[in-house]
């Protein structure tokens, strides 16, 4: 065997627990790849969206409002119902609107009822495992700390996360008219705004942090919300057929083409999404001042999800749904993550998510064998999703449009202190 086709030792992320446990018995076969494979890979880290930032420098050219305007009625009407389209906004919708050769919409659909099926426990999972987790790769936190204050922007960024991955997996949410599609794009939009204002920071560290919102943040940002999101819930006892985890994926490929992630390095499948978490482990979940930083404003924001703090009742109650989000947390992050965030370590707030996952294990079980079952938890699982998401957003605010990002197209922004 030469060496370039050595396999690459095992990320120290996969070596502690729960991952050294839980990653084989989860993961479908050997993710292990070569250096020239995480080389390709890591090719997309300097690779931004070659469409939407176009998009973005001519709505730079175009009088203020102008292309932002043009890009709403595209989003909403299509890109014909734009009378003399400037080119660039033309190739980026002939490109989202041309549905690919695999695309499968039934399939899609499927994939959102299986995920409205999480309903409340998805919900913690998206929180806790998939943002928390997220916040451990300390390369995509650069843009985050550099877009606003942390404390008071996490009620409402988690807010605006979920409300999108609501819109993006209800049933029919990403046909061309519906509310999911145009989340997607008006994200899409965003990340290039972002990406052009941290690239005028005179202060931004290329060689550290590679390019801003790049490609490769963008795929595990994808996996955070498909297989993280799937392993989150399963952690509190869900279980997920092969065919049910085939329709997931399916679901978000096709969210990372309307994202507009490079064919070559897009996920097509729960193996890929796998094998592209294996090198991001090895590459990306690095922690640092930030992600601890990040973590601890989560950790203050994550009650919000479920209740306000405007009684003392509800400051009570809250306290009390904190404890169990952050134990969650702790739980399927491992001790020496949770450490390095500074997660609490609350022993009875532990048990309580142990208990939960055995209540749900037992549940499944009928819910497996019983004719109407899966449908009917999949239907109540959504109601009670949709209410849990809206009344976040009521709580904590959310602009669908996320036209607050417009300014980093042309305002220069610095790294706050420390």
């Amino acid at each position: 065997m030469t060496h370039d086709n050595q396999l690459l030792p095992t990320p120290p992320l996969f070596t502690e627990f729960p991952f050294r446990q839980a990653v084989p018995v989860l993961a479908p076969g050997d993710l292990r790849c070569t250096a020239a494979q995480r080389d390709s890979f890591r090719r997309f880290a300097q690779a931004g969206d070659p469409l939407a930032d176009d998009v973005v420098a001519m709505i730079q050219r175009l009088p203020v409002g102008e292309g932002r305007r043009m890009f709403e009625i595209a989003v909403e009407n299509g890109i014909d119902a734009v009378p003399d389209a400037p080119k660039e906004l033309r190739a980026l919708f002939d490109q989202v609107e041309a549905d690919p050769y695999w695309l499968n919409r039934t399939k899609i659909d499927r994939g959102a009822r299986v995920v409205g099926r999480t309903s409340v426990w998805g919900g913690i999972a998206m929180g806790m495992f998939a943002l928390m987790g997220g916040y451990l790769a300390s390369r995509a936190d650069k843009t985050l700390v550099g877009t606003g204050d942390l404390n008071a922007m996490a009620p409402r960024r988690l807010a605006e996360t979920t409300q999108w991955w609501l819109d993006v997996t209800t049933p029919a949410g990403l046909q061309r008219n519906q509310v999911g599609y145009k989340s997607v794009l008006r994200v899409r939009l965003m990340h290039a705004l972002v990406r052009a204002g941290m690239n005028r920071r005179p202060d931004w560290d290329y060689a550290a942090w590679d390019q801003p919102v790049n490609q490769v943040l963008t795929v595990g940002t994808l996996g955070l919300f498909s297989m993280a999101n799937l392993v989150g819930a399963q952690a509190l006892g869900l279980r997920f057929s092969a065919k049910e985890k085939d329709a997931v994926f399916h679901l978000w490929r096709y969210v990372g083409f309307l994202l507009g992630i490079d064919a070559e390095i897009l996920p097509t499948c729960e193996t890929d999404t796998w094998r592209a978490f294996w090198i991001l482990a090895d590459t990306e979940f690095i922690p640092d001042e930030d992600s601890r930083s990040l973590a601890q404003a989560l950790v203050t924001a994550a009650g919000g999800l479920f209740i306000g703090d405007d009684t003392a009742p509800k400051r009570l109650v809250r306290k009390a749904v904190t404890s169990y989000m952050v134990a969650y947390s702790r739980i399927i992050l491992g001790p020496t993550n949770s450490n390095f965030l500074g997660l609490p370590d609350n022993k009875l707030s532990q048990s309580a998510v142990m208990a939960t996952a055995v209540v749900n294990g037992a549940l499944e079980v009928p819910r497996q064998l019983l004719p109407g079952a899966t449908r009917f938890q999949e239907k109540l699982g959504a109601r009670i999703r949709t209410r849990l998401v809206r009344g976040s957003v009521t709580r904590n605010g959310g602009d669908r449009s996320y036209a607050r990002h417009d300014a980093y197209a042309t305002t220069r922004t610095t790294l706050r202190a420390g």
